[in-house]
């Protein structure tokens, strides 16, 4: 019974050395890679812009001022066509969005380019970027 115990831990311990070697042989074969020379990294104001621009997802609208009465916002008129899912036919559709105007610069009737943005109060949710085309003035 000795002899069968004495076997089998041989039998053991010879499949745990011979596994051992099986698997120390394939990190002593793989060659080692020498460490990359890291390439120094030069990013210009300009790129770093362009890059911060193309990351943005960001929806924009044009659309007309249609109430610039109260302070640091205006009131844009967007109108789009959209179908009719009866008709078949297309329809102007109207929404007016709330638009930051920082220095008060777009008067009613000037045609702008506004872009999302967080929340600045209640029903601010956007702000003005761009003017595209002044009113014409009387």
């Amino acid at each position: 019974m000795s002899e069968r115990k004495g076997q089998a831990g041989a039998a053991k311990g010879g499949q745990a050395k011979a596994g051992a070697k099986k698997a120390e042989a394939p990190k002593a074969e793989a060659p080692k890679a020498a460490p990359k020379a890291a390439a120094p990294v030069r990013k210009s104001v300009e790129g770093a812009a362009a890059a911060e621009e193309r990351r943005t997802f960001k929806r924009t609208l044009i659309g007309r001022v249609k109430s610039d009465k109260m302070d640091k916002t205006v009131v844009v008129e967007v109108v789009r066509s959209k179908m009719d899912p009866v008709y078949k036919k297309y329809v102007r559709v109207r929404k007016s969005y709330k638009a930051h105007d920082e220095e008060n610069t777009y008067r009613v009737g000037d045609r702008v380019e506004i872009i999302e943005h967080r929340p600045l109060s209640k029903l601010k949710r956007w702000k003005v970027i761009n003017l595209v085309e002044r009113a014409v003035q009387e």
